[in-house]
């Protein structure tokens, strides 16, 4: 691991070397979780290699341009200039994938694109109403989050062609099962830095072990060019049907609330004192990725917990440093070819890397429920009937299809579905009263946050 002792003043690192390294570990620690995000979109809308490889250059792309504004700010509006990292969230996935089947990509980018604008206008706002997104409700979300992402993860390791010769072949299972394997013996035994690093040694083993049975495909990165950047709405020009536009606002409010408990870990952290102001700012960055993404054909973008813990175990509270590293994945983020290679990556191994982040991002979801009161209250009742109901649509795909066009994207998504339902249920039940929502832990969110896990990259 990299040596981390930090000189006096603070925890603030001096020297532009020293920056950029303590930079690059940070984007090391978040790497995986950012690409896996187009990686599982683009396999679930059917989008080839070459297609996929734009998806995570233009996340890359924006993913550090957020970055970097919350590190260094812009002016009073944008940036909460703490050392948070921004990446890819899976929240999005589910109905971004609904959306794709239902309306095209095109539809896709416009309601992000228009989720974005919301963020922006409501940033301020939701910083002073946070309180009616308690832990009740968005361990609910975070759970759902999870759960509904397994079967995505699932399929890609079995194959989504049923018909296919190699649909849920032994050894497609065997691969995935490899690539677990590594991830737990690299969290059993590696210490530090490296034990961090489980998942993206993982893919690299799985696909070392891919080659010999045929099932990885590099030619897109061969004829990839070094430098270059996406074309804006590579797609064609947005489209905003109603109900894509709503999912995609709701999903916007889930990520705020995950965004805002994580930057009341990062200020715990720091010793910073945030004010409305300063979470409002921090929000509206995660907003202004909505916009950056719908152009430039990327994704929502939201805090990267498992970045709040690197800062916890380095000591390392310079804002400058994730600033640095936002230029790095800024840099990433115009190689195509990096891009193409990562967008070669064999489905089984994707999957399997994928699997073991979603069940880890339903883990958070319980861990945050852990911290609720349950005694005397309602809080099981209404954690309990949104998870049910939240997840119903996944076992049941049809269940809203004979209802009119367009519900089942809102009420499809077990995201939108269970969001929904814990928030209005918690103002009915508990009123969003601190003292009468037990959803309000007494515990500091640093000490919930501290070891935040690989696999939850804005979930």
């Amino acid at each position: 691991m990299v040596d981390v002792t930090i000189p006096a003043k603070g925890g603030q690192p001096s020297g532009l070397g020293r920056l950029a390294v303590l930079g690059l570990q940070h984007v090391l620690v978040m790497y995986t979780g950012c690409v896996t995000v187009p990686l599982v979109f683009g396999a679930a809308a059917g989008l080839d290699a070459a297609t996929i490889a734009v998806l995570i250059n233009a996340d890359l792309l924006v993913a550090g341009v957020v970055t970097m504004i919350q590190g260094a700010g812009v002016g009073r509006f944008l940036g909460v200039r703490m050392p948070v990292m921004a990446g890819a969230a899976f929240t999005a996935v589910t109905p971004m994938i609904l959306i794709a089947g239902e309306y095209g990509l095109q539809a896709v980018y416009g309601s992000m694109l228009a989720a974005g604008v919301f963020g922006l206008l409501i940033a301020y706002p939701f910083a002073k109403a946070v309180r009616f997104f308690p832990p009740l409700v968005s361990g609910v979300v975070i759970t759902v989050v999870g759960l509904a992402l397994i079967g995505v993860g699932v399929n890609l390791v079995v194959g989504n062609d049923p018909k296919a010769a190699d649909h849920a072949a032994p050894s497609r299972l065997a691969l995935a099962a490899f690539v677990v394997v590594v991830i737990l013996l690299v969290a059993r035994f590696g210490r530090g830095f490296l034990a961090q690093t489980g998942v993206l040694l993982g893919l690299l083993a799985g696909t070392a072990v891919a080659v010999p049975l045929g099932l990885v495909d590099f030619s897109a990165a061969r004829t990839a060019d070094w430098i270059g950047v996406s074309a804006p709405f590579h797609f064609g020009a947005p489209e905003f049907p109603a109900v894509a536009v709503l999912s995609m606002c709701v999903v916007m409010l889930v990520l705020f609330a995950e965004s805002t408990a994580d930057l009341i870990a990062v200020a715990e952290l720091t010793g910073k004192r945030l004010s409305t102001a300063d979470m409002a700012r921090g929000l509206a960055a995660d907003g202004l990725s909505g916009v950056l993404g719908g152009v430039m054909n990327a994704f929502l973008d939201t805090v990267f917990a498992q970045n709040v813990g690197l800062v916890t175990m380095t000591k390392v509270r310079s804002r400058h440093v994730a600033t640095i590293a936002g230029g790095i994945l800024v840099v990433l983020g115009l190689v195509p070819k990096l891009g193409a290679l990562v967008a070669g990556l064999p489905q089984p191994v994707v999957g399997a890397a994928g699997l073991v982040m979603f069940a880890t991002v339903a883990a958070v979801g319980i861990d945050t429920l852990r911290k609720v009161d349950f005694d005397g209250t309602h809080n099981l009742l209404i954690v309990a009937v949104s998870i049910g109901f939240g997840m119903a649509p996944e076992v049941a795909p049809d269940l809203y299809s004979r209802f009119p066009e367009g519900v089942g994207i809102v009420l499809g998504s077990p995201v939108t579905s269970a969001t929904l339902l814990a928030f209005c249920l918690n103002l009915a039940f508990n009123g969003g009263s601190p003292r009468r929502d037990a959803g309000l832990a007494r515990v500091p969110v640093a000490e919930v946050r501290r070891e935040a896990p690989a696999g939850r990259t804005g979930a």
